[in-house]
């Protein structure tokens, strides 16, 4: 026997929550013995999603609603969710009905084999071509920045261990990131695959300049290889810059002149000033981080919980 909590970050999702959480319930139904809870957090959505979740956790005693006082972002939710768990084991999935429950069975028993962690990793991944340029993005960064094994498929449908998320939740920095925090507390993680259904409705809520914010997030909050990076690539450009000197000066003594284009010098210039450049703003990104830190920015804030079918304010 065993107790499992669903922590579903909730934003533009008023219709197609309560399918999930149907869902769910279906799905734990045919776990004799087993018992569950639903953790449904309000990412400030601009829908009625808040009054959706009301209305779910007033018709049965195991779920809990969460609202946040304004839109932080999925990985903030999930921990806003995660601090109110109760389980033995977490499962987290998306509020838009893409996620395939059928395959909950199938993480359970490969969490039951003694991994840590868990993901559902999609066969064939049905969102557009940008979402899947943005997916591959973020497995080749978590490769190279975090580490992260190659045989691991992840996805935001997975299973953890309670001690597992009970250490993800001591993170207080206000730029989490769910694949670092995961990563830098264990690395026993299976994966298991499973289908990807089309959306119920609507379109993700993750734009191409929210997409570049994660990825910004993702290697900055957890590595320090993109300074690295910088000082190698500063050390290239200084070596190639030495090399030219030399052959310059070679040339002068040798008696062999040549005149400089114009476009040649200005290229050069407009790259090596560029990369100046991208490298002082990634610095700046990781004071910046550091400064908001000290300032104890909040990852998220609750407006208002209901648990039991009452409301309490934060």
């Amino acid at each position: 026997m065993a107790k499992y909590s669903f922590v579903i970050p909730c934003y533009r999702s008023e219709n197609t929550l309560p399918k999930v959480v149907a869902e769910i319930k279906s799905e734990m139904s045919r776990r004799k013995g087993d018992t569950y809870e639903i953790v449904m957090v309000n990412d400030c959505s601009p829908d009625n999603v808040w009054s959706v979740i009301k209305k779910l956790v007033s018709e049965e005693d195991n779920r809990i609603g969460i609202n946040l006082a304004r839109n932080f972002g999925q990985h903030s939710a999930l921990l806003a969710g995660y601090a109110r768990c109760s389980g033995d084991f977490v499962v987290s999935l998306d509020d838009d009905g893409q996620t395939p429950l059928d395959s909950l069975g199938e993480l359970i028993a490969k969490i039951e084999e003694g991994y840590d962690v868990v993901y559902a990793y999609y066969r064939v991944i049905k969102q557009t071509a940008f979402r899947k340029f943005g997916t591959w993005m973020a497995k080749r960064m978590a490769e190279i920045m975090l580490h992260e094994p190659k045989d691991v498929k992840g996805s935001s449908f997975f299973i953890a261990r309670k001690y597992i998320i009970d250490e993800i939740v001591k993170y207080k920095n206000a730029f989490p990131y769910m694949g670092g925090l995961i990563l830098r507390t264990t690395r026993n993680i299976a994966s298991v695959p499973t289908n990807h259904r089309k959306r119920l409705e609507g379109v993700s809520g993750y734009s191409p300049f929210k997409l570049l914010s994660l990825w910004i997030n993702g290697f900055t909050a957890f590595s320090v290889k993109p300074l690295e990076f910088s000082a190698f690539l500063g050390f290239i450009l200084a070596l190639a810059g030495f090399i030219y000197a030399i052959v310059t000066i070679v040339r002068r003594v040798s008696g062999i002149t040549q005149v400089e284009g114009w476009s040649t010098i200005i290229s050069l210039l407009l790259i090596i000033g560029g990369m100046i450049l991208i490298m002082l703003g990634l610095i700046g990104e990781y004071i910046g981080r550091i400064y908001i830190s000290i300032n104890n920015s909040p990852q998220y804030v609750v407006k208002d919980y209901i648990i039991n079918n009452k409301e309490y304010d934060e």
